[in-house]
């Protein structure tokens, strides 16, 4: 495995090529990720374990939507039982992705932590629970503080986690040298990762 450093027009291309693989099989990739999101939002649900349950069954669902998408390209059509593919791979494989699921939590519970430090714990009730954001929360800065802590925290926990499970997946590379080699493939194509994040962030505005 290689690391490739690409100009920064390719974020065009990586989104083209989603558009692409999503016109193959628009009904079974929307399917699969109603039906992934509607579990995560029930095991969530549960009380306490719940939670955390999905926190760490995340980078699995995540998975699913990759090996969805690779199957549209070759043509096939990706089937509900693509949720399961980390139960399916061997016990290595299910320990690495499950390790990764607990780094994932550890790293979302981390930062939710941190916010509460800040605002006592209202961010993480809105975020968490759903509580309604009344106009007195908004304006309060340390609701304020603790929102765009959470947020800039955020960013390099989604980098870490971008390509690590299909790093697992695809090379069995490790959680943690998965987490690395993710979070330096983002660093090195910055470019790139901002013109693909940009475009998308344009689409939504356009479409909305």
């Amino acid at each position: 495995m290689k690391l490739h450093i690409v100009p920064a027009k390719t974020g065009f291309t990586w989104v083209k090529l989603g558009v692409q693989a999503f016109r193959r099989q628009p009904m079974a990739l929307a399917a699969l990720f109603f039906l992934s999101f509607v579990a995560m939002q029930l095991l969530a649900s549960v009380p306490v374990l719940g939670s955390i349950a999905s926190l760490v069954l995340l980078p699995s669902v995540t998975l699913a939507m990759m090996v969805a998408t690779g199957e549209s390209i070759q043509g096939q059509r990706p089937t509900p039982a693509l949720l399961l593919v980390t139960f399916r791979k061997g016990r290595q494989h299910l320990r690495h992705m499950l390790l990764l699921g607990v780094l994932y939590a550890l790293g979302f519970l981390g930062i939710m932590g941190l916010s509460a430090l800040v605002d006592g714990g209202r961010f993480v009730q809105v975020y968490m629970d759903g509580t309604p954001v009344t106009a007195q929360m908004a304006s309060d800065p340390s609701f304020q503080k603790a929102m765009w802590l959470a947020t800039l925290l955020s960013l390099p926990l989604s980098l870490l986690f971008w390509h690590a499970p299909g790093l697992v997946h695809w090379h069995g590379i490790p959680p943690v040298k998965a987490l690395f080699f993710s979070m330096m493939a983002c660093v090195r194509n910055a470019g790139a990762c901002l013109v693909f994040l940009f475009t998308w962030l344009g689409i939504g505005v356009l479409g909305a």
